[in-house]
């Protein structure tokens, strides 16, 4: 007998870190020892080992079997490791040969069989990058392990069918009754059907461009209007006029959702846009992320490289309203918590949606609307400053008309809206490549100082709201921003006055102001 070592990932947030693990078998009484900062449900994985290698058939040592996880500083949390400490120590007793830099993922049943754990995707990655290509998984992990460009995947239903792959003794392996791979199909199934389409909105022409203006450059967008006037309706289809995802912001977005708790087993990279739609009533650790130990994934995370939308946004806690703030300027939210911290993308388009006033009845005339002033102030209060600050586009929806409703014109479908999203993205991506951004949404005021500088003529009445105290800085550069995505929406070479002036009005909401 002698020390048996195999290797497994722990990940922080998005972050693979590779795991040694040490087996020792000693020479007194029968024992389990783990060692290297094991949470609970680690510690538990002695039982499951235990009773997955007697019902295949090569039962551990009665002998004190001591594991080690190295690094021993970084905390190990998760059923993801039982594989790769059963392997070391079947290693340690000479029961299968030595696997090398073989990297082991999966859970184990009670009766031998391998389950599907959550992050494959990161923890693969990170494998693969840390020089080990050659990972064993769960059957029902397989898919999703292949995703990662370099990694050499095998996967197998039972511990009995691994042993055998390692060279142990056919003889005394027993075989499980053949079942169904363990597993689901991928959430792609799930959400495939009917996507909404743009033609489906009756009316609110502005409403629709402006989504076409915040698709093309990445924006986030906020709609106050009456009950009914289509608010729900146009942000469910922004993602449909958004494009497919390239390759490395498929892979960012599949590894956040192979973390979250609320999706299967994944098969493909996720190409479209996510849509995030919270109830107001979601905590902060449901939207930002949290949790106890190691911080998971929330909805703003989840909703990474595609859209996050918070109807009736003054319903929502203020407290967790404005934790958005970050994300919505770093692209990235850290979580810190006494197991230490993760790091998870959030780089979305945020939506917001809320009524005019909180009986919603207001318009134009106000006739209807039974609120005080007091309390139209409270309602948008919840909205503070500085959040409003960071919406790009704000815009005020009018009530629906009969005529709107009734009147039979073909509106333009998402198809061909889609089509100038994808034109004025490509734009943008070959003007800003030099300087590593991807769509104006991005851009830092440094550049607008510089090689995008508009101008004098052009930024006239943007430089006169910022002397009369109208923007604030943060205000100034954003509006910059949109006016570079009406000039390549409308096929320009830079913006000119009209596209400046547009999008310095996309930020003047009167209902809000009212």
């Amino acid at each position: 007998m002698g020390l048996g070592r195999t290797f497994s990932v722990a990940l922080v947030g998005l972050a693979g870190h590779v795991v040694e693990v040490e087996a020792d078998i000693g020479q007194t009484l029968p024992a389990f020892v783990l060692l290297g900062l094991p949470d609970a449900s680690l510690n538990e994985a002695k039982d499951r080992i235990r009773s997955a290698a007697r019902n295949a058939g090569i039962p551990l040592s009665r002998r004190k079997l001591t594991i080690n996880l190295i690094p021993a500083s970084l905390p190990k949390k998760g059923s993801g490791f039982d594989l790769a400490i059963l392997m070391a120590a079947l290693q340690a007793a000479g029961d299968v040969r030595s696997s090398g830099g073989t990297v082991f993922l999966a859970e184990l049943g009670l009766d031998g069989r391998l389950r599907a754990v959550r992050g494959v995707l990161p923890a693969v990655m990170a494998a693969v990058d840390a020089g080990h290509p050659d990972v064993v998984v769960a059957a029902g992990n397989r898919a999703e392990a292949e995703l990662v460009p370099g990694a050499r995947v095998t996967s197998f239903s039972s511990v009995a069918e691994l042993l055998l792959a390692f060279g142990a003794n056919p003889a005394l392996v027993i075989l499980p009754p053949v079942d169904p791979p363990d597993g689901a199909t991928g959430p792609q199934a799930a959400a495939a059907g009917h996507i909404p389409d743009m033609a489906d909105i009756a009316g609110q022409h502005e409403a629709r461009t402006a989504l076409e203006v915040a698709a093309a450059g990445g924006h986030h967008i906020m709609l106050v209007g009456p009950p009914g006037a289509g608010k729900t309706m146009l942000a469910e289809r922004l993602p449909g006029i958004l494009p497919d995802l390239p390759d490395h912001h498929a892979m960012e977005v599949t590894a956040v959702h192979s973390l979250s708790t609320t999706t299967a087993q994944l098969t493909e990279l996720l190409r479209r846009p996510p849509f995030e739609n919270p109830h107001h009533t979601a905590t902060a650790v449901s939207i930002i992320g949290g949790g106890s130990g190691m911080p998971r994934p929330g909805a703003a995370s989840r909703a990474h490289r595609g859209v996050l939308f918070l109807d009736e946004a003054p319903e929502y806690d203020r407290a967790v309203l404005d934790a958005l703030r970050q994300p919505l300027e770093s692209g990235q939210l850290v979580l810190h918590r006494a197991a230490g911290a993760a790091t998870y993308p959030a780089r979305f388009q945020l939506v917001l949606a809320a009524n005019p006033c909180p009986c919603g009845r207001s318009d134009e005339k106000g006739l209807d609307c039974t609120c005080t002033a007091t309390q139209r102030r409270r309602y948008f209060g919840k909205l503070s400053g500085p959040l409003i600050d960071r919406i790009d586009l704000q815009l005020a929806l009018r009530r629906l008309t009969r005529a709107d409703m009734t009147t039979a014109v073909q509106q333009e479908g998402s198809e061909q809206i889609a089509a100038r999203v994808r034109e004025a993205r490509q734009a943008q991506l070959e003007r800003l490549l030099p300087w590593g951004h991807e769509f104006n949404a991005e851009v830092p005021a440094e550049l607008f100082k510089g090689p995008l500088r508009v101008s004098r003529q052009a930024s006239a009445d943007l430089d006169r709201a910022m002397d009369n105290n109208v923007l604030t800085a943060r205000g100034y550069t954003r509006v910059l921003r949109v006016a570079w995505t009406l000039a390549d929406l409308a096929g320009a070479a830079a913006p000119d006055r009209d596209c400046v002036g547009m999008a310095l009005a996309y930020r003047q909401n009167e209902r809000m102001a009212a």
